[in-house]
């Protein structure tokens, strides 16, 4: 793994970067569930479906594998996204990012999945975008305080 963040992100960032953006990234779709009485948990119940199957109904097992499935994808496109954003401009690449993951994510997998295709598409899309600008600004965050670190620690060695 450190082979491909190079020296752009250590681990620690990426992991950091990851479950930041995984809580943050159900707001959009929470937020317009609630605000159109609809129940929030729909999103996370589709989201079991890609453990367990649409045959599963009950929630007290499809949360769980929720849980399973959204952390394990929000730290493998963390990874992903460490890799390859710009260090310039990097949330409007991220916002980019995120529209691809929607897309990859929503119309190539979750097509299969008829509680995925259920699901308001613009919240979900809303999602993905917010966890990628997450991703993005939590790593350039990271970044900065890491050489705001170095920088201080080089002055204040002795010389000689």
């Amino acid at each position: 793994m450190t082979a491909l963040l190079r020296d752009r992100s250590s681990p620690a960032d990426v992991l950091t970067a990851g479950c930041i953006a995984a809580v943050v990234s159900g707001v959009p779709s929470t937020a317009h569930a609630i605000l159109t009485h609809q129940s929030p948990l729909d999103a996370s119940l589709a989201a079991g479906t890609l453990l367990l199957g649409d045959e599963e109904q009950r929630a007290s097992r499809l949360l769980p594998a929720a849980a399973t499935a959204h952390i394990a994808l929000s730290l493998g496109w963390a990874l992903v996204l460490a890799a390859l954003l710009p260090r310039r401009r990097p949330a409007t690449w991220a916002a980019g990012a995120g529209l691809a993951i929607a897309a990859l994510d929503l119309g190539v997998v979750g097509r299969r999945f008829p509680r995925i295709r259920a699901l308001p598409l613009a919240p979900q899309i809303a999602d993905h975008v917010a966890y990628a600008v997450t991703v993005a600004a939590v790593l350039r965050r990271r970044r900065e305080r890491s050489a705001f670190s170095s920088r201080r620690d080089r002055r204040s060695r002795p010389l000689g």
